[in-house]
């Protein structure tokens, strides 16, 4: 199958080359790019890092040179990328914002310290609420930006319209959303009768709910070990 990827370029790259392994072609199509902020950060203090993105660990990896501080990561891309930076005591939930609040809330008493959220400007679900309702201290600051993009590439675009595609991997509801919106600026919306959907959640295929998908299939775990096993992939 042809699929097109979505994610940003550094996530994109060896999810092409595990597609191209399985026999597919693999295009890719950043509709995230990230920009990393230049900022003053001091973690002292500081008893564990939350990381909801790979970006999200990246970005604080720039800004901190301490590796010793306890990583809990959302999913396991996200820990494989804290570890790929020399992270040493990386945990994971293997879910979305409320698995990873309950694994810090398993893991972590509040009186341990405060907890700091490597988080970008634009949010999706509110960690912070979750875990200062259950009486932790949270330091959240924007450390990235994820710009959507405005327009499909001219190769995406032509592929679509010829009936060229057969996938679409979707990861997040923002992603998905701003493909949905890039399709109608491009008058693209009926040629998704040929394409299938791929998502990681069932929020991710809420967003693009209203256009005549082929099929859209959703990961039985937000993952990307489970988003691989969907039909086809």
């Amino acid at each position: 199958m042809r699929l097109l990827i979505t994610r940003p370029e550094t996530d994109a790259l060896p999810l092409a080359e595990t597609l191209r392994a399985r026999g597919h072609e693999a295009v890719i199509e950043p509709l995230l790019t990230i920009d990393y902020l230049d900022l003053a950060l001091n973690l002292e203090g500081i008893c564990g890092v939350l990381i909801t993105s790979a970006a999200g660990i990246r970005a604080l990896a720039r800004l901190s040179g301490d590796r010793r501080v306890p990583v809990y990561a959302v999913g396991s891309a996200s820990a494989a990328t804290a570890r790929e930076l020399g992270y040493r005591n990386v945990h994971t939930a293997d879910g979305d914002v409320h698995a990873l609040a309950d694994l810090v809330t398993n893991s972590v008493s509040p009186d341990d310290g405060i907890l700091f959220h490597a988080a970008g400007s634009t949010l999706a679900g509110d960690l912070k609420a979750l875990l200062e309702a259950e009486g932790f201290t949270i330091f959240r600051t924007a450390i990235y930006h994820a710009r959507t993009a405005m327009a499909l590439s001219d190769t995406a675009a032509d592929l679509i319209a010829a009936g060229g595609l057969d996938g679409v991997l979707l990861y997040s509801p923002r992603t998905a959303r701003t493909f949905v919106r890039l399709l109608r600026d491009a008058g693209l919306e009926e040629h998704c009768r040929t394409i299938s959907a791929y998502c990681l959640s069932r929020a991710v295929a809420d967003a693009i709910a209203g256009l005549p998908w082929h099929t859209v299939h959703v990961a039985a775990q937000p993952t990307q070990a489970d988003l691989l096993r969907l039909p086809g992939l």
